[in-house]
């Protein structure tokens, strides 16, 4: 079972999180974080959004809420707050944050930091319709088996890049989002 506790456990503490100003990227990677959302129900779910289709990055995509830093953003807490609060209208008095997993670089040339937090179960989600086609919640269950991700390949951009994937009720989860999913699910089954 995924206990709280155990969420807690397999984290980085975010202590340890810098802000933008430390954050050192390379080859002119843009900031950027996301919110993987936890709401505790019977039993631990994962939030998570459809992007709309006329969006210029990722567009139609299942993603965490979140995105790239703003020059007013002084940490990537701070552009996860943000960023939740103006796609899924979560206020951050309703967010408890638990900690992060590594960042993700993306081949859009992002530097991605995954923050985990517990979102009170009694949110109401208010999409921003501009950037969000749908949110949903995923079992953290399922999303925790690692044998459900299948490693593909795509040809983008004069190159075969690796990709992770997952299908769950009609949902294709892939690429960045699937990445950090899986990066969590590891996590989660390798600490005790």
């Amino acid at each position: 079972m995924i206990t709280r506790e155990k969420i807690i456990h397999c984290l980085e503490p975010l202590s340890g999180l810098k802000d933008w100003t430390h954050i050192k990227n390379s080859s002119g990677l843009k900031n950027a974080a996301v919110l993987i959302p936890l709401v505790e129900r019977e039993q631990w779910q994962v939030l998570l959004t459809k992007r709309t289709d006329h969006l210029h990055h990722h567009p139609g995509q299942i993603s965490f809420p979140g995105g790239m830093a703003d020059k007013a953003d002084k940490s990537p807490l701070h552009t996860v707050l943000r960023e939740t609060h103006e796609e899924v209208g979560i206020a951050q008095e309703l967010i408890n944050i638990a900690g992060v997993i590594e960042p993700y670089q993306t081949v859009t040339q992002f530097k991605v930091v995954p923050i985990v937090g517990f979102v009170k179960p009694s949110y109401i989600a208010t999409k921003d319709d501009f950037e969000v086609e749908e949110v949903f919640e995923v079992p953290l269950a399922e999303l925790a088996i690692t044998a459900s991700y299948q490693r593909k390949k795509i040809f983008w951009e004069n190159q075969w890049r690796d990709y992770w994937e997952l299908e769950y009720e009609g949902y294709r989860i892939w690429g960045a989002t699937a990445a950090m999913l899986h990066a969590l699910s590891i996590r989660l089954s390798g600490c005790r």
